[in-house]
């Protein structure tokens, strides 16, 4: 067997493990989940702990939470990258400091952002244990993932694009808005959806922010409970909330699904609108 074979066929099977993997742990979910979702399992509110009624206003305050982290990562994450990558050179000091003070957030355990956003946004800022503490707290874990895709997505477009814009007399503003981020779009959805991942997967850091409360939030200064925190609890507070942590765990999955087809789907519009423009 040859070098090339070999390395084709280890590739193969990482790649067939690493599906096998997903594909039986949505099936075990699908399976014990399936039989308790129904539309009123999706707007009632919980009763008893959890054990009975549904989710509705879970879901309203993960929305919510989902809604303040990428309002505000998406803009704080875009406005990094462009600065590393356009206003300061890949071997400047500043650039490179950052891009290892990013690495180093990369890797901290969620627990530790939740012990930070509690302290900073519920007590120092005065939030207090709300949706907006775990918002901000989440887009706080997001940005390193998000800026990092979006300087790669950026330094990988074509120095030419630079060039012409030059030539053109174009501003630099009006190169970001016109040639660079329409190039660097599919980078930057990518790294917006990974943000989303994490976001909407975390669990610690929102028991020490958002609170536990799983009534309808009225706004966000009040305290919600994210999915995965209600996951949590019915599994390891609430006897016999099995099942229905279950069906959460794939609301959870459908919600994360949903909202990734849907940026990937408004991304590929958008850039083919632009191309049909240009």
């Amino acid at each position: 067997m040859s070098t090339n074979t070999l390395a084709t066929c280890l590739i193969w099977l990482a790649a067939l493990f690493v599906t096998a993997v997903f594909v039986c742990l949505l099936a075990d979910i699908i399976s014990q989940g399936l039989t308790g979702l129904s539309w009123s399992y999706l707007i009632e509110p919980p009763q008893d702990a959890g054990r009975a009624g549904g989710i509705g206003s879970i879901i309203v305050s993960t929305g919510l939470i989902l809604l303040v982290a990428i309002a505000t990562s998406a803009p704080l994450g875009l406005a990094t990258a462009i600065l590393l990558t356009e206003f300061s050179t890949q071997k400047s000091t500043f650039a490179q400091f950052v891009e290892r003070s990013l690495d180093v957030l990369s890797g901290i355990p969620s627990i530790i952002f939740g012990l930070f956003g509690n302290a900073f946004f519920c007590i120092y800022l005065g939030l207090g244990f709300s949706i907006l503490s775990g918002g901000l707290t989440l887009a706080c874990m997001a940005l390193p993932i998000l800026i990092r895709t979006a300087t790669e997505g950026l330094r990988a477009v074509p120095n030419d694009y630079r060039l012409s814009a030059a030539a053109l007399s174009m501003t630099r503003t009006s190169a970001l808005i016109h040639l660079l981020v329409p190039a660097a779009t599919p980078a930057l959805v990518a790294g917006l959806m990974l943000g989303i991942g994490r976001a909407g997967a975390e669990t610690a850091a929102l028991i020490f922010t958002s609170g536990y409360v799983d009534r309808m939030p009225d706004s966000v200064m009040d305290s919600g409970r994210a999915l995965s925190v209600h996951i949590y609890d019915l599994s390891m507070n609430v006897a016999g909330g099995d099942a229905k942590a279950n069906s959460a765990a794939l609301v959870l999955i459908i919600l994360l699904f949903v909202i990734n087809s849907v940026s990937s789907f408004l991304a590929n519009h958008w850039m083919h609108k632009r191309i049909i423009h240009l």
